[in-house]
């Protein structure tokens, strides 16, 4: 399938901070999450999106029509590393597109340009996390990623840090 003129990948920037946070909240209608588990702000966006020292970047995929820029989907990613490859990833955190735009070639698009940016740094390797019932898995498998079986993810939450984070400052 050629691509499709009308649709632009980019850098983010900060006056992109609402639809970013629109999109997370998307994400999370999507995963039948409450939108308000959603704690993300435009300032946390633009704080930690676009500071000094970045936490995270982001693409936007976005269809032009008539002068005119609708953002349609879009990929949250930081750097991660890679001990035994001895080279930096990209862990992709979030990545969606909304719902009558999937298919239309946006989430391959935002793919590849997480993929041109990972070539371009020498990435070794993305990683993403789905939800076991995603249908986008499918997808994912045919662009060439493939589920680890043999790894389980794990999370330390907010509560859990903070009980750990005082047993450490208890022995200073």
């Amino acid at each position: 399938m050629p691509p499709d003129p009308t649709l632009r990948v980019r850098p983010a920037v900060p006056g992109d901070a609402s639809a970013i946070v629109e999109f997370v909240r998307g994400l999370a209608r999507f995963e039948n999450e409450p939108v308000e588990h959603v704690r993300l702000t435009e300032a946390d966006v633009v704080r930690d999106g676009f500071g000094a020292r970045p936490a995270f970047e982001v693409v936007i995929a976005e269809h032009l029509s008539e002068g005119h820029a609708k953002p349609i989907g879009f990929a949250l990613f930081f750097p991660n590393y890679s001990t035994w490859e001895g080279r930096p990833g990209i862990y992709i955190e979030d990545l969606f597109v909304d719902e009558k735009e999937r298919g239309t070639g946006a989430g391959r698009a935002i793919l590849a340009a997480v993929a041109q940016i990972a070539w371009e740094r020498g990435a070794a390797r993305i990683d993403l996390a789905v939800l076991d019932w995603n249908p986008a898995r499918g997808f994912y498998e045919a662009l060439g990623m493939s589920q680890q079986d043999e790894w389980l993810p794990y999370r330390m939450e907010r509560d859990a840090i903070a009980r750990l984070a005082t047993e450490a400052a208890a022995g200073r």
